[in-house]
């Protein structure tokens, strides 16, 4: 029996052994086709004012890439900065990626602003084309809800820009790179060339493109990973539908056009009821609006300003100002839509090619749209027997108090004047009583 305890046991142990053997060759040639595929590397492209679409689609390509054991992510940058919300969902996704992120301020010319600079400090890599420039960091209050210059707002203005310049000194040091400039861009708005920053330790090396960048990078270590980029295959992660979508509608643009939608519509419901289409998309454009207005960072005195050119529109028409009312609506309207974005960063703000025309259409469509809906809704009834009141006839017989006839709009009519009429004679009608006409004398 102890025999046979003995074959069993050593049976178990060589198989085992075999298992052990099998099981280390199998991860052998794992990691020796891990080692022999060829290396791909990420590439995003950001251009434009940094939102709540762009961090989305940042997070994505960080997570995609990542699934794919790419060696790095590149992404291409040209912002004239954004909100703030946004940059540091994008900040804190660089900290916590797994796969190295490599920001590079490209094409030639291109400007890593405000939040821009913030991005580029926070990624493991840094780099930027010839002529290319970093800095003016500085935030933009959103501005107090009263839009003035009080002293809150200047208290809010400087703990923002303390926040600001501490948490970009915080980036700074996590990434080993130059804290003292980076707390000058916020506080100072700095803002230097390529060369400047590379001296200055802001960036780790400039490229001229995308392979020469790919091929400086080659053999560092990031996050204990050697980087194998001089012949890596770049995989370039478009933006979705949904991003896209997004992208084009988190605009200062497309909330001004939903604002004057919700405008054109809702005032044009009212000024003819029972049209139901102005109304609803009216309706639509508006909760539209103001769900972006959340978002977007919108100055409450531009908005205060527009809702008062817009009553000042509809008091015209009811009220004989001769035009006074109407001149001031388009004043505040102009005023309202300037300083609606007037506190945004420079790429949230309204330009005045989207600002001029709106006013002029707004200003057209409150004066002879909207204008003559309601002037015929406050018109006395001009139909049937009550329209032929002020209409001139001429007189077929003698017309006095004992009665006559009269032809008018082709047909005859009785009669009656208190002043007697002569045949021929061109009358005014005055009254109508049933199918008697009261009718005068019509003086030239």
């Amino acid at each position: 029996m102890l025999r046979g305890f003995t074959i069993v046991f050593a049976t178990l142990a060589l198989v085992s052994a075999r298992a052990a053997s099998d099981s280390g060759a199998e991860a052998e040639v794992e990691r020796d086709a891990t080692s022999a595929r060829a290396p791909q590397v990420g590439l995003i492209r950001i251009e434009g004012a940094i939102g709540p679409a762009t961090a989305s689609y940042i997070s994505r390509a960080i997570d995609l890439s990542g699934e794919r054991e790419d060696e790095c992510l590149v992404i291409e940058l040209d912002t004239p900065g954004g909100l703030l919300d946004s940059t540091k969902v994008i900040v804190q996704k660089f900290l916590a990626s797994k796969v190295p992120v490599v920001v590079y301020v490209a094409p030639p010319g291109a400007h890593a602003g405000s939040a821009g600079c913030f991005i580029t400090l926070a990624a493991d890599i840094a780099a930027m084309a010839p002529t290319t420039s970093i800095g003016a960091a500085h935030p933009v209050s959103i501005g107090s809800p009263a839009g003035g210059d009080e002293k809150p707002d200047e208290t809010m203005k400087q703990k923002l820009a303390n926040f600001a310049a501490s948490y970009i000194e915080t980036i700074a040091a996590r990434r080993k790179r130059n804290v003292e400039w980076a707390r000058s861009a916020v506080k100072e708005s700095a803002a230097i060339s390529e060369e400047k920053a590379l001296e200055l330790n802001v960036i780790d090396l400039i490229a001229k493109d995308l392979p020469d960048l790919l091929r400086q990078i080659d053999g560092r270590e990031i996050n204990d990973k050697t980087l194998r980029t001089a012949n890596a295959k770049v995989a370039e992660i478009p933006m979705v539908l949904r991003e896209r979508i997004f992208q084009v509608l988190w605009r200062p643009e497309v909330m001004f056009l939903l604002m004057l939608i919700a405008i054109y519509g809702i005032i044009g419901e009212l000024s003819n009821p029972g049209a139901i289409i102005p109304g609803v998309v009216g309706a639509i454009a508006l909760i539209l609006a103001l769900y972006m207005a959340a978002i977007l960072p919108v100055n409450v005195a531009g908005l205060a300003l527009i809702v008062l050119a817009i009553l000042l529109f509809i008091a015209d028409i009811y009220a004989a100002s001769h035009g006074v009312l109407t001149a001031g609506g388009v004043i505040a309207f102009l005023l309202g839509a300037v300083m609606l974005f007037n506190k945004a960063e420079p790429g949230f703000r309204l330009a005045l090619t989207y600002i001029i025309p709106g006013v002029v259409i707004t200003a057209l469509f409150f004066i002879f749209v909207v204008g003559a809906g309601l002037r015929a809704q406050l018109w006395p009834v001009r139909a049937g027997r009550e329209a032929m009141i002020g209409e001139t006839g001429r007189a077929i017989s003698r017309i006095d108090a004992g009665g006559g006839k009269v032809f008018v709009e082709g047909e005859y009519w009785n009669a009656v004047s208190d002043t007697p009429i002569e045949s021929g004679q061109p009358v005014e009608i005055v009254a109508v009583t049933g199918l008697l006409l009261k009718v005068k004398p019509k003086t030239s």
